[in-house]
């Protein structure tokens, strides 16, 4: 039987030197979109589901992710004297569960496959998930939830995974593709950021994974791979063979938060999606057209 999956790791380390200035004393994560930061985009995401416990893997500066999560009683207490109910509500649904959440540091910039090393405590034998939360995805059921369900049916590790034009594979881990079934995908090998000439597809893992705790012992041993970095690619590719591996076609989009065109993009859809803002938006869309 499969272990339930109980636990998230976020890598929240970087330092989003793509949004500068902005990002100068505050943490990108907690970049707005809407009126939600990145963060907690991410973490709904990962409730819904299922999952009960996060781990932050901070970095210097990091305070605000956790700050986010935590309790504020004088700004409750003024919200229910001054009666505003809504916005009180609105900050109580974003609240979870006391001890769920705890945090570590990576000290260096290694890598995201160093950063999830950094959580091994925390995942000890369990199965558990990725969220970056750089890719914020917009779909009617939770991306997540989707590779959850992935992985109860498999049994094993599921990656995300979207089709890209050929040209800009070099920026992504690359799946080397077993068996494609439509929806879920066999996997044989996974390159990190190949050469366009050497990609074995155009099947690129995007920033939501469900991985076995057996990865953690492959990271364990810091090798350096692109970058040089400790790349999770790399450690995901030493399991194949040994365990179930998947990609997943996962239904809906995804838009790029660690860019400032894909960050635009996503107010827009997001705002278009709510309806207290879309006649708004589509109005402004006009303005500009």
């Amino acid at each position: 039987m499969t272990k339930p999956l109980r636990k998230a790791v976020l890598p929240v380390a970087g330092l989003g030197t793509r949004f500068l200035p902005a990002t100068k004393a505050m943490a990108k994560e907690m970049l707005p979109v809407v009126d939600k930061p990145l963060i907690q985009y991410a973490v709904e995401e990962a409730r819904a589901a299922g999952i009960e416990l996060f781990c932050f893997v901070t970095g210097r500066g990091k305070t605000a992710i956790v700050e986010h999560f935590d309790v504020a009683y004088e700004l409750e207490r003024t919200l229910a004297e001054r009666g505003k109910r809504a916005e009180l509500d609105l900050l109580r649904a974003a609240a979870v569960e006391p001890g769920s959440v705890v945090t570590v540091r990576q000290q260096v910039p290694l890598g995201l496959g160093h950063a999830v090393w950094c959580a091994r405590a925390f995942i000890g034998d369990e199965p558990f998930a990725v969220l970056l939360p750089d890719d914020l995805m917009l779909c009617d059921t939770p991306c997540l939830a989707q590779l959850a369900e992935a992985y109860r049916e498999t049994g094993g590790n599921v990656v995300a995974i979207e089709e890209v034009p050929r040209e800009r594979v070099n920026r992504y881990g690359v799946l080397d593709v077993e068996r494609d079934m439509g929806r879920l995908v066999g996997v044989k090998g996974l390159v990190e950021k190949p050469p366009v000439e050497r990609a074995p597809s155009n099947l690129t893992i995007i920033g939501r994974y469900v991985l076995m705790p057996e990865v953690i012992g492959h990271l364990a041993r810091m090798e350096r791979g692109a970058g040089g970095e400790v790349q999770l690619t790399d450690a995901m590719a030493k399991l194949i063979g040994h365990q179930p591996f998947h990609g997943l076609r996962y239904e809906g989009r995804r838009f790029d938060c660690g860019d400032k065109a894909g960050f635009l993009e996503a107010q827009v859809a997001f705002a278009l999606k709510r309806e207290d803002l879309a006649p708004a938006m589509r109005e402004i869309l006009r303005r500009y057209a």
